[in-house]
């Protein structure tokens, strides 16, 4: 291990010292190229970038501020860096600096920083729209020459004569600024505008020719020079078309800087200002107007960004802003692009710097015309606030409803004005006699229940479950089923032809396969039990009795609820009604269980009875005692609380009597009885050589004798001394001593290892072991003397839910398992004994406590080989058809851990256990 880590970090050095020598060297040609752009680059440099892998390449590039995919082939990268400067030759069209790649990198960073969740920070508006400029600023000859286009030397004019002589020209202005014909002499041009030029020339031709038409036109246009200086985000000298205007020239340096103005770009010619430029007449109004045709040599020049402010909240451009004389608040909204909808302009924060160079907050009313005039100051931070998202004058429709929501509240609405059929507005499987109205009774937002049925509601709209409601009510539909899977059971789902409904269920085998395999591969077996019989098969194989309550039922998963169940929305309401409840305000909760559909809390709603308790619980069992109900009531008396019991008769209280009916109070809990002996009546399984197997509903104290007999008792073949009794109840014990004994060996194999020195036992062999513990699966077995049970009346058995007894045709063999040399079976003689039988299966290995060797009788009792207190005569010499003889592991030869000999003991009998019931 420790060898490894060396070789680790030897390793991991050299690659960080590499990694150095590549980030110094690729510094140096970052640095040579931007700081020093008539500086060649060394090929040495060069070479040492090249030998660097892409995604290191693409790594350094990046954190140095550029775009390894903007540089190029890296092979060309110094015939690229290698040219002379600028003014070694002019160039008619400039490369443009390769600014976007990061404007990208850095809206990429802001992608990232917003997935976090972290707050977007603001940017100053504008400089983004030069950061997708294109790479050559070409000029395009297809667009029309302007009037007022000044010819100056280096322009080609095209001229077309037609008529008595035709003849086509192309022809330059020359440094004098004429244009030369070769018939008919010079022209001067230069400083006219194309429109006087096309009049003069035209003039002047058919002044020279009769009877000609001319056509002139401009064949290319000249390039200048001109320089883009202060802010610009590159800026020097530049050559470009004669159309290009100033913005066409701060697109050529890049754009601008981050510490230039967009609201005061300069043209100045021949040292003085010509024009004042506002970016931001073009980027929010589209006005271009004031962009002027820039002239050879004039100057754009950028100064420092002015006075901002910042904007931020519901606006629709949140950004930093550059103010112009005179802008106020309006302005700047309007620079915003205008509040959202859901901004409340009222009360906006604006944070200012004071005269004490302290910040203030001032607030501005934005739906005020007067304040909305008020002028903004330099620094100023404007945050709009969003509306609140509480609704008003609303009503809200909330579970197993076909378009739940919210809706308008109007005057004089009733629950039928929004619900007034149950077909068209609700879920099929919507609860119809049950339903909760949510009411804010004061400013400090605390609710009252009120409940009504639906049906009721709709069949009688003049009844008083169809409620006049309020604004911002909410009214609450539950579902009538509470787990997803009885959702899914519905007639309509089978109302597909047979080829559907068989692409249906190969879809759900290749899913429960998939899960399957999934949970095999991290070994959990209750999982896969889970999967391999999925709760509607369970539902499908209920009996009748189980159907109808005879079981307890399992506590439901929360994440196995339907979404409109009564746990899921009831769940806040209840968690309300809990934190109002305070000091002389009982909390308005009542409980209900025993035998309805939906034990559990409730909210007590207004002037709530029991037959509403009852209602929202589901309804009753038919289990359900109607003579007979408790409630049980704490009474309040002045210093201490005492328990009160009423006892109710169901069959009046939902009959409406009110001396039955009782109005519910805070906290009290009704208590439903079953009919009394309803849940005894449990299902017993007889399976195997009986004549009349399957399973029996048995009445209380029934015993297995009685049940044998309602049977018709035995068939001829049947194996009764080796039948299995198995129990519910045993079961369950089993698993938990599995569970605790496997708790029992982590410690001892734990203690042993720190404390015994000479202690070798390997952890695979105690991890297999364990491993093997918890995926064994509890029999539950009861050994039993069956033909005693039938024939002695004061030897028998109990029944109880759950039993079932398994009896094996008559078997003629004896087992050896365990530490042996052969695991085999024997056919049966009555003149062999247990150590006749080891001997055929080769005798007991090395690891065999042969002093505890033991018989396991067929119906699952154990026999010691030597003589005992239990036994009168040696067991080996009583062996009968079905027996076992299991030789144990010697739990001295494992170093002493006593345990193994436990664990050993429970997999042997469990496994003969098994086989007996597979067997049948």
């Amino acid at each position: 291990m420790i060898i490894m880590t060396k070789k680790f970090f030897n390793k991991l050095t050299q690659v960080v010292t590499k990694f150095t020598f590549h980030f110094v060297a690729f510094s140096i040609l970052i640095f040579s190229t931007q700081a020093m752009s008539y500086q060649q680059v060394s090929k040495a440099q060069i070479a040492a970038f090249q030998k660097m892998s892409p995604s290191q390449q693409k790594a350094l590039a990046k954190s140095m501020g550029f775009d390894i995919s903007n540089i190029g082939d890296i092979g060309n990268i110094s015939k690229q860096l290698s040219g002379t400067g600028i003014d070694s030759q002019p160039i008619v069209n400039t490369k443009i600096t390769p600014r976007a790649s990061q404007v990208d990198q850095k809206r990429s960073s802001d992608k990232q920083i917003e997935s976090l969740g972290q707050m977007k920070e603001l940017k100053p508006f504008g400089y983004d729209v030069f950061a997708n400029s294109p790479q050559t600023f070409s000029p395009t000859m297809d667009i029309a020459i302007p009037a007022g286009y000044i010819v100056a030397p280096g322009d080609k004019i095209s001229i077309q004569v037609f008529g008595k002589e035709s003849d086509e020209l192309e022809l330059e202005v020359n440094r004098e600024g004429q244009i030369v014909f070769p018939t008919h002499g010079p022209f001067a041009v230069a400083g006219l505008s194309f429109s006087e030029m096309k009049r003069l020339l035209i003039a002047k031709i058919k002044e020279k020719v009769l009877g000609v038409d001319v056509v002139i036109g401009m064949a290319s246009l000249r390039s200048m020079r001109v320089f883009v200086l202060g802010a610009a985000f590159k800026p020097g000298p530049y050559n470009l078309s004669s159309l290009s205007s100033i913005i066409h020239a701060v697109f050529a340096a890049g754009g601008i800087s981050d510490i230039g103005s967009l609201r005061n770009i300069q043209l100045k010619r021949s040292g003085k200002l010509i024009k004042t430029l506002d970016l931001y007449d073009l980027l929010i109004q589209g006005d271009s107007s004031n962009d002027v045709l820039l002239q050879s040599g004039d100057v754009v020049f950028i100064p420092p960004v002015g006075k901002v402010v910042s904007i931020d909240g519901e606006v629709r451009r949140p950004a930093i802003y550059e103010l112009a004389t005179g802008d106020d608040f309006a302005s700047v909204l309007a620079m915003a692009g205008g509040l959202l909808p859901s901004a409340y302009a009222k009360s906006t924060f604006i944070e200012r710097y004071n005269q004490n160079d302290l910040r203030s907050i001032v607030n501005v009313d934005f739906t005020n015309d007067k304040q909305l005039l008020s002028k903004a100051q330099a620094g100023d931070f404007i945050r709009v606030m969003k509306a609140a998202d509480m609704f008003s004058q609303s009503i809200t429709l909330i579970g197993a409803l076909t378009r739940p929501g919210k809706y308008q509240w109007q005057q004089g609405q009733r629950v039928t004005d929004l619900l007034p059929h149950v077909n068209s507005h609700t879920l099929d499987n919507a609860d119809l006699n049950y339903s909760l109205i949510i009411r804010e009774i004061d400013q400090a937002r605390n609710i009252e229940v009120l409940q009504f049925g639906l049906a009721k509601a709709i069949t009688n709209p003049e009844s008083e479950d169809n409620f006049l409601l309020k604004a911002n009510d909410k009214l609450l539909v539950f579902s009538r089923v509470s787990q997803l899977y009885e959702s899914s059971l519905s007639l309509d789902m089978l109302a597909y032809t047979q080829e559907e409904l068989f692409k249906k269920e190969q879809k759900l085998a290749k899913d429960k396969f998939k899960t399957k395999q999934f949970w095999q591969k991290y070994d959990h077996p209750n999982k896969i039990a889970e999967i391999e019989v999925d709760k509607t098969t369970k539902l499908a194989n209920q009996s009748i009795v189980q159907i109808s309550g005879g079981d307890i039922e399992e506590k439901v998963n929360v994440k196995e609820l339907t979404l409109f169940s009564r746990q899921r929305l009831l769940m806040p309401i209840i968690q309300k009604l809990k934190n109002q409840g305070g000091s002389g305000q009982p909390i308005q909760l009542i409980e209900i269980d025993g035998s309805v559909k939906f034990p559990g809390v409730y909210p007590l709603v207004r002037n709530g009875r029991v037959d509403d308790l009852i209602a929202a619980a589901g309804g009753l069992n038919e289990s359900a005692y109607l003579a007979r109900a408790e409630i049980t009531r704490n009474q309040v008396h002045s210093q201490f609380v005492s328990k009160r019991s009423i006892s109710v008769n169901l069959t009046a209280a939902l009959q409406g009597e009110e001396n039955d009916n009782i109005l519910l109070q805070s906290k009290d809990r009704l208590n439903i009885h079953k009919i009394p002996a309803w849940s005894e009546n449990h299902v017993i399984e007889l399976r195997g050589e009986f004549v009349f197997p399957g399973k029996y509903t048995i009445r209380r104290g029934e015993n297995l004798s009685d049940l044998i007999a309602k049977a018709g008792g035995f068939t001829p073949f049947a194996h009764q001394e080796g039948s299995v009794f198995t129990r519910v109840k045993l079961k369950e014990l089993e698993l938990q001593n599995l569970i605790k004994l496997s708790g029992d060996l982590r410690i001892e194999m734990a203690s042993k290892s720190l404390s015994d020195s000479d202690y070798s036992q390997s952890y695979s062999d105690v991890q297999t072991m364990l491993n093997d513990l918890t995926k064994l699966k509890p029999v539950g077995r009861l050994v039993i003397n069956l033909p005693k049970v039938v024939k002695d009346n004061d030897y028998d058995i109990l029944l109880e839910g759950g039993d079932a007894l398994y009896v094996p045709t008559l078997k003629n063999s004896v087992n050896v398992i365990g530490q042996v040399q052969v695991t085999s079976s024997h056919i049966y003689d009555k003149s062999l004994t247990a150590q006749d039988y080891l001997a055929q299966s080769g005798g007991s290995k090395k690891r065999a406590d042969e002093g505890r060797v033991y018989i396991i009788a067929a119906n699952g009792s154990i026999k010691l080989m030597d003589n005992s207190n239990w036994f009168a005569s040696n067991a080996g010499d009583n062996m009968k058809p079905g027996d076992t003889v299991v030789v144990p592991l010697d739990s001295e030869y494992m170093n002493n851990l006593t345990l193994w000999t436990s664990a050993t003991t429970i997999m042997y009998n469990t496994a003969i256990a098994i086989a007996a019931i597979s067997g049948l």
